[in-house]
């Protein structure tokens, strides 16, 4: 089966066709096509291409299944004996995509 490591939002993902994944906000609308250039290594079986630090001319397209917003995270900070105690929330944004092809 044919896979491809690519790099989106600082980090990187093992994708495969028809795999979902969650990255970080890409933009557009749900079920807009969405293309990823940024390929590190892609294969089939036992033969791998490993890019330095890219592959040339591989991409990997897919659909925006949609957009979303990630669990909230809660950011805390204290100082001891001063009375001083802040709380804030955080959501981050991200988008679900589903892979086509490679």
């Amino acid at each position: 089966m044919a896979y491809a490591v690519i790099r989106t939002g600082g980090k990187q993902y093992r994708v495969t066709p028809g795999c979902v994944l969650t990255v970080e906000l890409v933009p557009g609308q749900a079920g807009e096509p969405v293309e990823f250039t940024e390929v590190l290594a892609r294969g089939e079986g036992a033969n791998v291409e490993v890019g330095t630090p890219l592959v040339e001319g591989a991409r990997v397209t897919g659909v925006i299944v949609r957009q979303d917003r990630g669990d909230r995270i809660l950011v805390y900070k204290k100082k001891r004996r001063k009375n001083y105690r802040r709380r804030q929330g955080h959501r981050q944004y991200e988008t679900t995509v589903r892979v086509i092809e490679i």
